[in-house]
């Protein structure tokens, strides 16, 4: 029992910051959980952290759906497309083929380039709908295993945003289409996914949106260079132990 809550725990923890939560969940469930397919564990805990972002951000779907926000239903649009063609393309044609501690130092030497450009007050002049195409973009290349969603899509909006809060709420609504196509196709091809534990669900769903709250508050007291430095290391951190192991 306290194997899969802790399992559901790293979910609802590391969904949030730029180290991949699913190759973090593969590694340790490969040790604690022996009798089902640790990937397919990891996709399943997805879910939890799926519902905490749509419970938190529960108004912002409401104005989503009723056309109440117009500039962010256009961003949500236009990413979601571009990010799930991309990554059912990759997915076909890379299959398990995985690059992602690569890609994730490049991610951290983004961000910490994003941070010197921030402190600097550098701003890339680009269109709204051009950096909806880039963050469609990078959250298709997180079908890659050991990418991290978060990881690219901050990356992707700090080019031309600069509040932090609204850059994790992006980054964080945007990944409820990603989401919910792997978990629904993995469903399909899988169907004794549902024989999981739900405990593990459960404990998903807690610590993700007490884990997504803390995040969010910190980032409305803290600046935004500070805030993409700090993720810019993690991404350095975590693809050297992704490159390690």
């Amino acid at each position: 029992m306290w194997e899969y809550i802790l399992l559901g725990a790293l979910q609802g923890i590391f969904e949030w910051i730029p180290i991949s939560s699913e190759g973090v969940l593969t590694i340790f469930s490969s040790f604690l959980v022996t009798d089902m397919s640790s990937i397919d564990f990891s996709l399943f805990l997805h879910l939890g952290t799926m519902l905490a972002i749509i419970i938190y951000f529960r108004k912002e779907w409401v104005d989503l759906f009723l056309m109440k926000d117009k500039k962010l239903l256009r961003f949500f649009i236009i990413a979601s497309f571009v990010s799930l063609g991309l990554g059912f393309i990759i997915y076909k044609t890379m299959g398990d083929i995985s690059i992602g501690s690569g890609l994730l130092f490049l991610m951290g030497v983004g961000l910490i380039l994003t941070s010197f450009f921030q402190r600097k007050n550098i701003k890339l002049k680009i269109s709204d709908d051009v950096s909806s195409v880039i963050v469609g973009l990078l959250q298709g290349i997180a079908v890659i295993p050991g990418v991290s969603r978060s990881g690219s899509t901050i990356f992707g909006l700090s080019l031309k945003e600069s509040d932090p809060s609204e850059i994790l709420r992006k980054s964080y609504l945007i990944s409820l289409p990603a989401v919910a196509a792997s978990s629904g196709y993995i469903f399909i091809n899988n169907p004794s996914i549902s024989s999981f534990p739900w405990v593990a669900l459960i404990s998903s769903f807690i610590f993700g949106i007490i884990s997504l709250k803390i995040i969010l508050d910190f980032s409305k007291k803290t600046n935004f260079s500070v805030l993409t430095l700090t993720f810019g290391i993690l991404c350095l951190i975590g693809g050297l132990i992704e490159f390690l192991i």
